[in-house]
Formats: C-alpha cells, structure tokens, sequence
C-alpha cells in the first residue's frame, strides 16, 4: 500500500480523535463535560453547559478535523474515491471512537460535516439549510442533525455525485442516525435538551442525563 496513503489514513484518525469539546470545557471551566448536560463531548453539549462561544469554537475546530485530511488527501488523490472515502472515514471514525478518550467520543456530526464539505460541497451546503430550518422548527439540535444527515445522500444523488460518494452519504448517515438513538428516546420521553438560540445552557453542576 503507498506509504503516503496509511500517513494520510493515520493523521486522519488522530487528528479527527482530538477531543475538541472535552479540551475546550477543561480549559474554561474546569470540569469533564462527559458529566454535564446530554453527556456528549459534542459541540451542542459544550454550547449548552461552557457557554455560546467555547461551543462555536468547538463546533469550528471538530469540521476542520474531518475537512482538512480530506482536502489534503485530495491533492495527492483527486479521482481515486477509496482513498478519499477511507482518509474521511477515518477522521470521522476518530472522533466517534476517539483513542484519547478511550474510545468514547462525540456523535460525528461536525467532524463529518468537514468532511462533506470537503467531498460534496454544494449538497453539504444544502443539508447545512436542512439542519437550519429543522432546529428552528424543533428547538432541537439532535432533530436538526438527524434530519439534515438523512437529506445528505438524497441531495447527492439528485445531484447526480459520484455513486462511491452517495453510498458514503449514506453509510454516515445511518451511522449518525445509530449514535442518536439515545436522543431519540429521549425525545419521545420528551425529555430532550432545548435548544433556543442559546439561551438554554445548562448550569455547571447540573445532573448528567443518562439515556
């Protein structure tokens, strides 16, 4: 195998394991944001309990980790859709099942969205105007990630990407849609985390809510 395609499959999977959420609520507040609010690393969940800025910053920093090996491997493999799917997989794979938090991570929607960005940008602009409009409508940002990673593979292939590039759509899709089953359960017991417009951030101290 090319010795710069495991480098670049390497970087991928540290660099997407960086534990942004984690890093950023130790730095400012002091705490393991694992025991706060939903529980997740993630950048809602940052935005929630560490405030409206650290969660922007965190939200910036986990796209970046998926957009950047990308972009990077599609200099050296522009057309050649495995290494480029394997290279993205496997930054959202790092930060799902970070390594530096013994394997329990985020739920990979902004990591992917990096990716996407960088695979498929006009769909991933679009299913960004889904995710937009759903959270508007929910109050949810879990209902606003589900759906607009469900829209992703439809505005693909009626975009008409590259079979390779749909699948992988909708591969991630489905594995994000798994990783919110406890969101989902939740939100039948209505018992979900609010969002609006970042006023419903959850006090530091207050009780994880385990699914």
């Amino acid at each position: 195998m090319d010795p710069s395609l495991i480098a670049l499959a390497v970087f991928a999977y540290l660099l997407g394991g960086i534990p942004t959420g984690y890093l950023v609520a130790k730095r400012v507040k002091g705490i393991d944001i694992r025991q706060f609010g939903s529980g997740n690393p993630g950048a809602a969940n940052v935005y929630r309990v560490v405030g409206r800025g650290a969660g922007w910053v965190t939200l910036t920093v986990d796209a970046l980790k998926g957009f950047l090996p990308v972009i990077l491997a599609r200099q050296f493999y522009p057309t050649e859709y495995a290494s480029l799917i394997g290279v993205g997989a496997l930054a959202i794979f790092g930060h799902i099942w970070t390594i530096y938090l013994r394997f329990s991570g985020g739920k990979g929607v902004a990591t992917s969205c990096g990716v996407f960005a960088a695979l498929l940008p006009v769909p991933t602009l679009a299913c960004f105007g889904v995710f937009v409009v759903a959270v508007a409508l929910s109050g949810h940002i879990s209902v606003g990630s589900m759906i607009g990673s469900a829209a992703l593979p439809v505005f693909a292939w009626l975009r008409g990407e590259p079979t390779e590039l749909v699948v992988m759509a909708a591969v991630v899709a489905a594995l994000i849609l798994v990783k919110h089953v406890p969101n989902i359960r939740r939100l039948l017991g209505r018992r979900e985390l609010a969002f609006r417009g970042g006023e419903t951030k959850e006090p530091v101290g207050a009780p994880r809510d385990r699914p």
